[in-house]
């Protein structure tokens, strides 16, 4: 059966696969065109070998990916990637399985997309990580030689994550630290969102190109803002509305959680705009809990939970996102009103607001008025 037939069977329709790539593409911030050059790309098996490694990690961003939905398990690797080799989704065990790595490498030398996750391990010549007989330093570095594209999937692999925390018996480390000189995407995050690895990897299959990177290796689109500018709570912060404790009545109300020790004002990430497995709220601060940082070296498993930072964007935004009421009493309409009234005090919001209400009243008046003259 060919990619273009599995495109078009009834359960995933050619346009669900063309939805499912136009979301990718709008993930890492490209245009819709680009989600149907992929589409177009897929469809024609140009789908991109992806070689999946893993080290010292808990599985976490394996597990996101498997309860993804937009598309789900099934669809990426029958219909998007072709996923050559992955310890946890494999049938295959032993001598067959390890013949499936050097295989993927071998037919796709300088093409395959490298997936690590999981920190590898350098103290005593990196012994406390070993998968079929190699250890995890010796096959990284094996693997990453012949690969067209490296990407470190999740904190750990990114820069050590929990194996590297004080006081880093194993001496971990992550991707970029092992493979120096090589360009390496980082995918921070505990777990990462899937769909930020999805994007990255049909844009390099497409187009031949990653995202832009920030000086960490992190995509642009992703990590560009920290979590404080896109919190749906942020209108409670400027208007000095904070949780005290947890179940307090600003906490049932929905409010800010900066005195519980959230890290959002530290942490660059997009959470509150890309939510994961497609469930509105699915992230710490959309269950109530304090954003811990994950994504950042120096603050998880550094810094003290309730500990609070300073905030990197102190400054109200001129608009404001959507406030949930949470469990609390405060409506939808309420909360509306409030972000509206902190949006007028902050000025410039409130004035482009009142200009674009007149320039509009003008452009109606002017249609009835020539509407009337015919």
């Amino acid at each position: 059966m060919s990619h273009l037939e599995v495109a078009e069977l009834p359960l995933f329709s050619r346009r669900d696969f063309v939805k499912v790539c136009t979301a990718a593409a709008a993930a890492v911030g490209m245009p819709a065109w680009a989600g149907e050059k992929m589409a177009e790309e897929v469809a024609k098996g140009r789908k991109p070998s992806v070689i999946w490694l893993h080290f010292q990690e808990c599985t976490g961003c394996t597990e996101s990916l498997l309860r993804a939905s937009a598309p789900d398990v099934g669809s990426l690797i029958l219909d998007l990637i072709s996923l050559d080799y992955h310890e946890t989704l494999f049938a295959a065990a032993g001598y067959q399985f390890e013949d499936a790595l050097h295989k993927a490498m071998t037919e796709n030398a300088g093409k395959y997309v490298l997936v690590v996750e999981g920190a590898i391990p350098l103290k005593d010549d990196g012994i406390f990580c070993i998968v079929g007989g190699q250890k995890a330093v010796d096959t990284l570095q094996a693997v990453a030689a012949k690969a067209g594209a490296i990407v470190a999937i999740g904190s750990c692999a990114s820069w050590g994550g929990v194996p590297s925390a004080t006081p880093n018996p194993t001496g971990a480390v992550g991707v970029p630290a092992v493979l120096k000189g090589k360009a390496v995407v980082t995918l921070p995050g505990c777990p990462a969102n899937p769909h930020n690895l999805l994007g990255t990897v049909l844009q390099f299959a497409t187009f031949g190109t990653l995202p832009k990177l920030d000086d960490k290796g992190r995509p642009v689109f992703a990590y560009q803002r920290v979590i404080h500018e896109d919190c749906p709570r942020r209108a409670h912060f400027d208007n000095g509305r904070f949780a005290k404790a947890f179940g307090d009545e600003g906490h049932r109300q929905g409010w800010c959680l900066y005195q519980l020790g959230c890290k959002g004002p530290q942490t660059h990430a997009n959470c509150s705009l890309l939510p994961f497995c497609e469930v509105p709220g699915a992230w710490p601060i959309g269950i109530g809990h304090p954003c811990i940082g994950c994504t950042e070296q120096g603050i998880v498993f550094n810094v003290p939970v309730h500990t609070n930072l300073p905030i990197e964007k102190p400054t109200a935004p001129m608009a404001y996102p959507t406030v949930g009421s949470g469990k609390g009493e405060v409506g939808a309409i309420s909360a509306g009103v409030a972000g509206l009234v902190v949006g007028a005090v902050a000025g410039a919001g409130y004035v482009a607001s009142r200009k674009l209400s007149v320039a509009v009243k003008k452009a109606e008046g002017a249609a009835k008025e020539k509407e009337d003259a015919s």
